[in-house]
């Protein structure tokens, strides 16, 4: 149900884009450049998420002069067919977001979720020291992309290396865990739903 793809956008204006019958949460990994939806302009930068709800269409300016590079997850509009009473913000950015703490190693930070007006479907990017994650499983659908840090995906068995532009897909109640092989933090951007 979700798709994950990455997209790098040259210098300039892009073409009008939207998914029809989907809605897109957006994530900047490198680049500056801005998002026009309807009559107004958002800033986008490194660790800046963005949503854009089913039936919007959206161009995206890359000010230049290095590509413009987002991870966009689109999800059948079926599961936020509900408005937030918390309103709707168009793009958040890492920083601004209050840190959760999963475990003693590991942390993450909300994007999208109800909290920006997107109902059933989360986007976080999750910080992980280097260790390795308890096994574990969801009961959701899940796709995940390796922002920084090196390691692996443990699944059903297998040792996976995992680096910077590594993408992975997790279906409900898939035992998994993910391991930072160090020195340094690996960042992970996850959205799941519902």
């Amino acid at each position: 149900l979700l798709e994950q793809r990455v997209i790098e956008f040259e210098p300039g204006r892009s073409h009008e884009r939207g998914e029809p019958g989907r809605d897109e949460l957006l994530f900047v990994v490198a680049g500056h450049g801005s998002l026009q939806l309807g009559d107004e302009r958002h800033a986008l930068e490194p660790d800046t998420a963005a949503y854009v709800r089913v039936g919007e269409t959206y161009t995206v300016e890359n000010d230049g002069p290095d590509d413009l590079k987002l991870v966009a997850v689109s999800a059948p509009a079926e599961l936020n067919g509900k408005e937030s009473a918390a309103g709707r913000r168009v793009t958040v950015r890492f920083s601004d977001q209050p840190e959760h703490r999963a475990d003693a190693k590991r942390t993450f930070r909300y994007l999208v979720n109800q909290d920006v007006g997107c109902e059933t479907v989360t986007q976080f990017l999750g910080v992980v020291e280097p260790c390795r994650a308890p096994d574990h499983s969801h009961g959701y659908d899940e796709v995940g992309y390796i922002v920084e840090g090196q390691g692996f995906a443990h699944i059903d068995g297998e040792r996976l290396p995992l680096a910077p532009g590594s993408c992975f897909h997790l279906p409900p109640l898939q035992v998994h865990c993910i391991e930072n092989a160090g020195p340094g933090v690996m960042r992970i951007l996850g959205v799941f739903h519902p």
